[in-house]
Order: C-alpha cells, then sequence, then structure tokens
C-alpha cells in the first residue's frame, strides 16, 4: 500500500517555531526560514504536506474515529453530556483563543515568498508551483473558516508583524466584522480554484484539487449567508442591536443575498458534474476510495507505513454483555428524523411503519442511510469461522459501551479484522453530495422556491438513499408538531415544511460525518433547547427483556420508555437547556492583554472586544 501524503509527511525540512507573547501571527526570531528557502518546486511540496494534518483524521486511538465526531451535537450521545449544552459550564480561559495563528503564520510566509520569488524569477513559475499556491490559499481559508465558526468577527491578517512595532500590532488586533471575514475567506478560495489542479490530474492523486476548493467555497458561502439570516436582529451579526463592533456600513440583506448566491455559483459547478456514488456505504467502508468519483478527497491509511486507525475494530467489537458501542450512540431524535422508504415520516405512514417496541420494527422498511448506518437484528458484527450476529447493544460494559442502544455502523465492513486492532480504513474529507444539499438549501433560503436544479439534485440524494422521490408528497404530510427535530425551529420560530424537510435531509445523509453542529448553530436551532431530554432506544416495552440479568436501569419506567443516557448525571438528568452566549466562542483574556493602546495597560482600555454574552474575566461564565 502507498503511503498518504495526507497523513505521512516525507519532510525534508522541519519548520522550527517559536512561542511568541501575542496571540497575532509574528514572524518568530527563530524561524530561518526566508526567501531564500522557497525557490525550488520540491522545496514547496514538504512545507504544504504538514498543513494536510488540519483536515479530518481517523487518528489512531482506539474509537469510532471520525464516526464520532457528532458527538458534540443532538445526533450522537457519548458517554459525558456536552458542556456546551449545560449552563454556565464554559469559561473564558486565559489563553489559547487564536491557537492556529502558528498555521496562519506559515501560509503568508509561504504565500508572500513564493510569490515575490516567482516575480523576481527566483522560482519558476509552474503548474506545480500553483497548485501548491493554491493548496496554501485552501489551507489559510480553511483556518479563518473555523475562527469564523468560533469567535465570528475577526482581524484579517495576510503579513508577518514586526515584534518590535506595538502600535501596528494592537492596530492588526482589531476586530473585523464577520461578513467581512467570510468575503476574504472567498477571496482565497477563488484564488485557490484558480491555480489548483483538478481532481483529474496526476498531480493531484490524495491532495487538494479544484473541486475541493469550489465544494469548500459553497460550505462557506452558505454558512455565512445563513448564519445572517437566522441570527439576524441579535448581537451576533455586524449591526445587529447590542453588537459590539464599531461600525457596518454595509447593508444585511445585501450580503445574505451576496453569500447564497456565491454557495449556489460555486455548489452547481460541482453537482452538475459529480455523480452521486451508487452505493452509499462504499464511500466509508473501503481501504482505497480511488475509484469513487463522488469522493473528492479522502484520506489513506498505510499498514506498510503502520500508520492505520482502530475504526473497523470498534465496529467490530463484542463483549461478555452485547455488541460494543464505542461509548457513544445515535439518538431517538436522529433515528425518527429518518423517512420511510416510500417517503412518509414515521407518523404519516400508518401501519407501514412498525413502531420502535424493538430494533427490527422501528428499521423496517427505512431509509437506507439509516440501515447502512446503524446495527439492527440479523447483522454480521465480525467474521470468524462463525459469524456473529447483532444480538443486544452493551449498554453498561465499562469499556465500550452504547449509550443509547442504537449503535454506530458507518464504516463496517465484512472482514476479519479483530476487536480494537489497527486497519488502513480509508476517510472521505470531500464528497459531491454536500454540493447537492448545499445548492438546494441556499436556493430555497434565498427564493422561497425551488427550481429545476434544486428538484434535480433532492430527487437523486433520494433515489440514492432507496426512498420515494417525491419530496412535494413528503412536505405535504410534514406535521411540525410530530417531529423531535431541533431544526424545526430557527430562534423561537418554526420553518415551514420545506424548510424543515431539506434541513432533515441534510441531517439524514450526513450522520456521523461531523456536519451536524455547525447546521445547528448557523440555523439559530439551539434556542428552543431548554430542558431538552437527549434520548434512546425503547427500552421499557421490550428491549429490556434481554438485559433481564443485569442491574442496569437506564431510566425509571414511570419518567419514559426510552432510554436516557444522562438519567442520573448531576448536571444534565433535568435536560439540556442551552445558553445562547455559546453560539460563539469566548475570546480569552491574553487577546485583551495584547490589544491594549499603551503596552501593559489596564484590559478595559483593550481595541479587542468580547463576544455577546461573554464577560472579559478569567473562568467567567456566560452571562446570564
Amino acid at each position: 500500500m502507498k503511503i498518504n501524503t495526507l497523513h505521512i509527511i516525507f519532510a525534508t525540512f522541519t519548520l522550527m517555531c517559536a512561542s511568541c507573547s501575542d496571540f497575532l501571527d509574528k514572524e518568530p526570531i527563530s524561524d530561518n526560514v526566508d526567501e531564500g528557502f522557497f525557490t525550488q518546486e520540491n522545496q514547496l511540496q514538504p512545507y504544504c504536506n504538514k498543513k494536510y494534518d488540519l483536515l479530518p483524521d481517523h487518528g489512531q486511538s482506539i474509537n469510532l474515529g471520525r464516526f464520532q465526531a457528532d458527538d458534540n451535537s443532538d445526533d450522537m450521545a457519548p458517554v459525558n453530556a456536552n458542556n456546551n449544552f449545560i449552563p454556565q459550564q464554559i469559561k473564558v480561559a486565559a489563553s489559547g483563543s487564536y491557537g492556529q495563528h502558528g498555521n496562519l503564520r506559515d501560509c503568508n510566509r509561504f504565500l508572500y515568498y513564493t510569490e515575490e520569488n516567482i516575480k523576481n524569477g527566483t522560482l519558476a513559475n509552474t503548474p506545480t508551483v500553483q497548485q501548491y499556491i493554491g493548496e496554501m490559499l485552501f489551507f489559510r481559508a480553511y483556518i479563518y473558516f473555523n475562527y469564523l465558526k468560533s469567535y465570528g468577527d475577526f482581524p484579517i491578517l495576510t503579513t508577518a508583524l514586526n515584534d518590535g512595532d506595538y502600535s501596528a500590532n494592537v492596530e492588526a488586533n482589531k476586530r473585523r466584522p464577520r461578513n467581512e471575514v467570510a468575503r476574504f475567506i472567498l477571496e482565497d478560495l477563488d484564488k485557490a480554484i484558480e491555480k489548483l489542479l483538478p481532481k483529474s490530474n496526476a498531480i493531484t492523486n490524495h491532495r487538494l484539487n479544484r473541486e475541493c476548493a469550489l465544494l469548500f467555497k459553497s460550505r462557506v458561502a452558505l454558512y455565512e449567508g445563513t448564519w445572517e439570516t437566522y441570527h439576524k436582529g441579535t448581537a451576533r451579526v455586524p449591526g445587529g442591536p447590542g453588537w459590539p463592533g464599531s461600525s457596518f456600513n454595509g447593508n444585511l440583506d445585501t450580503e445574505i443575498a451576496f453569500f447564497l448566491d456565491e454557495a449556489m455559483e460555486a455548489a452547481q459547478q460541482i453537482a452538475d458534474v459529480v455523480p452521486l456514488e451508487e452505493n452509499y456505504e462504499t464511500m466509508f467502508n473501503q481501504t482505497d476510495l480511488s475509484d469513487k468519483k463522488e469522493v473528492l478527497l479522502w484520506r489513506m491509511y498505510s499498514e506498510d507505513a503502520k500508520v492505520m486507525n482502530s475504526v473497523m475494530g470498534a465496529l467490530h467489537g463484542i463483549n461478555e454483555e452485547g455488541v460494543s458501542g464505542g461509548n457513544t450512540g445515535y439518538t431517538r431524535s436522529l433515528v425518527q428524523s429518518y423517512l420511510m422508504d416510500n417517503g412518509m415520516p414515521i407518523y404519516a405512514a400508518g401501519e407501514y411503519y412498525k413502531g420502535d417496541k424493538n430494533l427490527a420494527d422501528e428499521t423496517t422498511n427505512r431509509d437506507n442511510r439509516l440501515l447502512l448506518s446503524m446495527s439492527k437484528p440479523g447483522d454480521k458484527i465480525f467474521k470468524t469461522k462463525d459469524f456473529e450476529y447483532f444480538n443486544f447493544p452493551a449498554l453498561s460494559h465499562n469499556s465500550s459501551r452504547s449509550t443509547t442502544g442504537y449503535l454506530i455502523r458507518k464504516g463496517w465492513a465484512d472482514n476479519d479484522v479483530p476487536f480494537n486492532s489497527p486497519y488502513p480504513l480509508a476517510l472521505t474529507i470531500f464528497r459531491g453530495a454536500e454540493a447537492y444539499l448545499n445548492y438546494i438549501e441556499a436556493n430555497y433560503v434565498k427564493d422561497h422556491s425551488l427550481n429545476e436544479n434544486s428538484r434535480k439534485y433532492w430527487k437523486a440524494l433520494r433515489r440514492r438513499a432507496g426512498v420515494n422521490e417525491d419530496f412535494e408528497a413528503t412536505i405535504k404530510n410534514t406535521d411540525l408538531s410530530k417531529e423531535g427535530d431541533l431544526a424545526k425551529y430557527s430562534g423561537s420560530t418554526l420553518v415551514d415544511a420545506t424548510l424543515y424537510n431539506i434541513r432533515r435531509e441534510r441531517r439524514c445523509e450526513f450522520i456521523a460525518e461531523g456536519m451536524r453542529k455547525d447546521d445547528l448553530y448557523r440555523w439559530r436551532a439551539l434556542d428552543m433547547m431548554q430542558n431538552y431530554q437527549v434520548e434512546g432506544f425503547n427500552y421499557w416495552d421490550e428491549n429490556y427483556k434481554d438485559y433481564i440479568n443485569t442491574e442496569f436501569k437506564p431510566v425509571d419506567k414511570n419518567i419514559s420508555k426510552y432510554l436516557r443516557p444522562y438519567y442520573q448525571h448531576s448536571l444534565a438528568k433535568d435536560g439540556y437547556t442551552f445558553e445562547q452566549a455559546n453560539y460563539l466562542s469566548p475570546l480569552s483574556i491574553d487577546v485583551f492583554i495584547t490589544s491594549t493602546p499603551e503596552k501593559g495597560g489596564d484590559i478595559s482600555t483593550s481595541v479587542v472586544y468580547q463576544n455577546p454574552g461573554w464577560p472579559i474575566q478569567v473562568d467567567g461564565y456566560a452571562i446570564k
């Protein structure tokens, strides 16, 4: 197996980083990388390679890897409750808010010196050189997008700063309105799109390509366009009431329209040329994804290079109590959101829906994406001389249990990898289905109707899922009062049935792929998370019989028949309650210390403002 350039770096150069007291991107004195280094193609590649560490990774820990990424949302329930959903648990940190500025410094240095050396003739301007410049532009955009999601308004920095010029540093620390930050990200991605080679080029094998940049552009633009749509009228958007910024000279409606147009334009360029993979599960359970046309970028692992992950081993887990669950599990809310294969919501399907007394009934006649991503009775678990079959999930086992009874199966394959053993399971990073969904959502939010492209893309997604293509019948039979999905709200307002079903499609398509938290935040869907009970499968009707010899009691049956993983949690037993301050993270105190007009001045004079709802105080909680 070939060694993966996305994971194993053939480093000919080691970047020496020195810490700096200021949070902004300053060039350390000890770093001797200068224009003399960026003069050869073969010098650029290792510098770019290291930045691939920024992209998703299954990791090498003994767990479900990236398939646990939705533990931070309402889709999955890890063993420990999520502090973001428990009041007065998140604190203002002393330092660390801008922890990616080392990577940002690297990007800025690379872009400055390569462009300068091309101008002065010391670096040949070849397609490969342009590819590497495009990659670094992409990574700068990627870093900034993560900052945008966390903090909103943000300083835009494209050059290294002089440590000795304190006043210039203070000026550079000033936050820019989030719409300007988002526009800057799109500008970087536009430049990257011009320089990156297409996926079909040999150079881009296991490297970023033009299609990735287009897809990511649609993601960023949709995020910002919908954030500004649903958070409009709050302090979390420029010009909103109580917004702490100094000036916003634009028009928010104009900004929203711009971002949604950009999302549609970029997404269509992918959706029109990238077909959906016929077999959904094969994008997640293979060691080699090179033949998957929908997959735009993937991470290869290598047995030869001893760079593997334990995801497959975790999915093959069986203990004395039942099937191992990786210390997480899907939620009832997620499972119930899936349609029947005839396109009906479960409550509108009549007897076609068999109910939830047991897992066999609950998974009958459902969307294939659920059936391929969650274990059900009769499913194989581990290949030995004799197959072991799914019996029931381990709910109380100390080392690897299911928290909800709904077992993660995404990534499972029929092979003989033992429990918790390493295996080179590939990881899909970017795939074309996202472009379909980004376009549909942007189109509807902007125009309040669906054009022919959206209708075509939506039908294609449902066809691949084995669900009746008639999404209009689904919309007609949707009763929001019977939907247990937080995403039926934006703020305290119920969305319409069409928009809700677009959100439902996205939730079901990206099960266990780490997209859900960002979606909930940009939709402002957590305002109504008040005393919200996370639940798992129906325990007390029939499933409890499989646990008759255990003392485990997931919930008092007089309270609920559905398993509640946080039933005995001291802070979450009464349910999750979301504090709106958590839509944005608080800036750490070091940001304010390094941004006072006079060096060493009182932090109350800082030119930087705190995010809404947070104090400027170490260990301070969200303001009630």
